[in-house]
């Protein structure tokens, strides 16, 4: 591989151009900016770039830009990622703007450039690299890149539904990766579902001179009494059922906890914090950290909040909340029991708004594509990755990946403050550059798994 790493060296200023011509465009999903033509450019890179079989296709929301570049070999590798970015608020904290792509001191700022376009484009860029160093690719690449992940992938159920026969692959590359503290390569075997809803507990049809409150309910205080049944103070959800269906850990899940490399002092001193949740540490955070579920409040709005003083009885509250899940929790069973609890406790006029809904998914260590990515991350780093079993985050995996049978392992480009849905999201070069020559690798070795 010598030779595709040595071509990846000399055209790496043309790389980097790849990604900095993509993150300028303000591809923002929740307020419909830049979406086509961040769709059409991805389009155009994958037909023009590497030669790719192109397809836009239509869903109920914004289209996916699908891309198959076929291969020697009857063995397919696919690579989920998607072009649509978080809103770049709050403007005022950037300390470079948020779609100019400005690199200071070997460091690319761009919103988006972490989550997701710079994983993107060093796979787009390791198949060109490939393929101008090898002439044909040893297996079939795939393309999946989707325009709503930012807004909780509303349209990709759908487009997994119609599109069997073009999701099929022996394995898939996730969209996303990060680098520790210390330098460590992190490899995701798999990420957390989640439940999204919102809460909406209203009162009068109007607000009111606060003074009403002696006589009057107030529905941000009965929206607090309905969050404290949620959880105790000691992180436990107490909804009926809730860890009815949480898997006991395998040999192999414990085995990774225990090698799992979590950089505690740097994360608390990047964050300003003293202590972790709970106080914990060690083994039993990183336990709590991947295999726990949770219920977190997203955000809570009701009544007045700006400067100064409004004496107001508001007419509504709202509270966006987020339960991660992890096997073998059901995203739709999980939204039912917190009906029934609310229910249970006298709040069954708190309304429940389903936003997003998605399930966890996992693949074995001992599969050929983890194999394959774990020995290429040491090949091009030098160091033992960190290797996950399953990501803290969510995303769509198990709608395309464990759903079709299809096994699916993260890697990327970001680092362990690229920053990612806040200011200044960032990248490294150097780790863009070996993320490029780490996707070659991997072309290169699952084709003889």
């Amino acid at each position: 591989m010598q030779d595709v790493y040595q071509y990846i060296e000399d055209h790496k200023d043309e790389y980097i151009e790849w990604l900095q011509e993509l993150c300028r465009i303000p591809s923002v999903a929740a307020q419909n900016r830049g979406m086509e033509e961040a769709a059409e450019h991805v389009l155009n890179d994958l037909a023009q770039k590497i030669n790719g079989e192109t397809q836009l296709i239509s869903t109920s929301g914004f289209p996916v830009v699908y891309g198959k570049v076929p291969g020697t070999h009857d063995k397919t590798l696919s690579f989920y990622n998607h072009y649509d970015v978080q809103p770049e608020d709050p403007m005022e904290l950037w300390e470079h703007p948020p779609f100019e792509a400005e690199i200071q001191d070997g460091t690319m700022y761009a919103r988006g450039v972490a989550d997701n376009k710079g994983n993107l484009m060093a796979r787009i860029a390791a198949v060109h690299a490939y393929q101008q160093v090898r002439g044909e690719l040893p297996l079939t690449i795939k393309f999946i890149v989707e325009g709503e992940e930012e807004i909780g992938s509303i349209n990709l159920d759908e487009f997994s539904d119609k599109h069997t026969d073009l999701i099929q692959a022996d394995g898939c590359i996730w969209e996303f990766g990060y680098r520790n503290a210390d330098g460590r390569q992190q490899v995701s075997l798999g990420v957390k579902g989640m439940t999204y809803v919102e809460l909406v507990c209203k009162g009068a049809n109007t607000d009111l001179h606060s003074a009403n409150a002696a006589v009057i309910e107030n529905p941000a205080w009965r929206m607090i009494w309905a969050l404290n049944t949620l959880k105790d103070k000691n992180e436990h959800v107490k909804i009926d059922g809730f860890y009815d269906r949480v898997q006991s850990l395998s040999r192999n899940d414990e085995e990774a906890i225990r090698e799992l490399i979590y950089s505690e002092n740097e994360m608390l001193e990047q964050l300003d914090l003293s202590s972790f949740l709970l106080n914990l540490e060690g083994e039993d955070l990183k336990e709590r950290l991947i295999f726990a579920p949770t219920c977190t409040i997203c955000g809570i709005e009701s009544g007045y909040t700006g400067e100064g003083a409004k004496t107001v009885l508001p007419l509504e509250a709202k509270v966006k909340l987020d339960f991660r899940l992890v096997p073998d929790q059901d995203p739709h069973e999980i939204l039912k029991a917190l009906r029934n609890h609310l229910d249970k406790h006298g709040f069954e006029d708190i309304e429940i708004h389903e936003m997003a809904m998605e399930k966890p998914g996992k693949t074995p260590y001992n599969d050929p594509l983890s194999e394959t990515v774990i020995s290429a991350t040491q090949k091009i780093t030098k160091m033992e990755p960190t290797v996950m079993p399953m990501s803290p985050g969510t995303g769509p995996m198990y709608v395309l990946c464990q759903k079709h049978g299809i096994p699916s392992v993260s890697v990327g480009v970001g680092n362990f403050q690229s920053n990612n849905h806040a200011p200044n999201e960032n990248i490294h070069l150097e780790d863009y550059i070996d993320g490029i020559k780490l996707i070659a690798t991997v072309i290169e070795d699952y084709a003889k798994k």
